[in-house]
């Protein structure tokens, strides 16, 4: 069974997110924010570390509830500085608090985080046609304008790059390469 060339073939847990996760359109509002969440906590770092710290994360921030995150302390932070499930990074701690009440926000204004967020690919996945990951940007037009948005609307840890594969996480855009068994599954959905 062919699969995109980035997928650590020797290590079950990346199969899996690879084979059931990535590039399959995400509509949940919590899953979207942890992703969002966790995208950003990979910044400077790899997603297979951040993947295998999950769900240390998922514990850590209560399965990623935004309503309690938006509460939590500077009691709470300090705790979860210590926390040696996640990444121990003061200013991304700090950011899934700020990106929770912000989450909030955007949810009372659209309804929901799934409308706003998927109104950048106009609520239709982006199904890119690469013959190999060399040919996958890790940024475009599209993730620049996500990434001013998100900003805006006071978010952090959301650049350019970090929205792209935000994207491609949650199945705005499939980046499944064309000889992928995947590509067509999640073509489908």
């Amino acid at each position: 069974m062919k699969r995109c060339t980035w997928v650590k073939l020797d290590e079950p847990l990346y199969v899996d997110y690879h084979d059931k996760e990535w590039g399959v359109p995400v509509y949940d509002d919590q899953h979207l924010f942890e992703m969002l969440c966790l995208e950003g906590a990979q910044a400077g770092l790899s997603w297979w570390t951040i993947l295998q710290k999950r769900q240390g994360y998922r514990d850590a921030f209560e399965q990623f509830d935004a309503t309690k995150i938006a509460l939590y302390t500077e009691d709470k932070l300090s705790e979860l500085r210590e926390d040696q499930r996640i990444v121990r990074n003061k200013l991304k701690i700090a950011s899934v608090v700020t990106n929770a009440q912000a989450f909030l926000r955007i949810q009372q204004q659209y309804g929901s985080f799934s409308d706003y967020i998927w109104g950048f690919v106009n609520h239709k996945p982006i199904i890119n046609h690469w013959s190999t990951i060399a040919q996958v940007p890790v940024t475009t037009e599209l993730s620049e304008r996500m990434s001013k948005q998100l900003k805006k609307d006071g978010f952090k840890f959301v650049g350019s790059t970090i929205c792209y594969s935000f994207m491609q996480a949650t199945g705005m855009i499939n980046d499944h390469t064309v000889d992928c068994f995947c590509r067509q599954v999640s073509s489908e959905v």
